[in-house]
């Protein structure tokens, strides 16, 4: 029974550690360049039709070929809800 609270403490020690390092090299990704790819037109802007005809505009990114990064919508709403709040 101990072995398996030791390899479990050992898990958990090795476990922590990297998820934090994940989530703060997300966060520097966030602050560094609050705009990525989008998912969907991956980039282009522009999309095709089932027939391919023609191509149109992205609807998720409105043409532009770029969306925020949902780390940095999060922080946005954050700090919206701080400023609503503090006023």
């Amino acid at each position: 029974m101990e072995d398996v609270v030791d390899s479990l403490a050992a898990l958990a020690g090795l476990l922590c550690p990297l998820a934090a390092a994940v989530t703060l090299g997300y966060t520097a990704v966030c602050a560094a360049s609050p705009f990525g790819t989008c998912r969907h037109c991956h980039g282009l802007g522009r999309t095709g039709t089932r027939r391919g005809l023609h191509a149109r505009a992205c609807r998720r990114c409105d043409g532009t070929g770029i969306r925020i990064r949902r780390g940095r919508h999060l922080y946005h709403l954050i700090a919206r809800i701080h400023r609503d709040g503090t006023r």
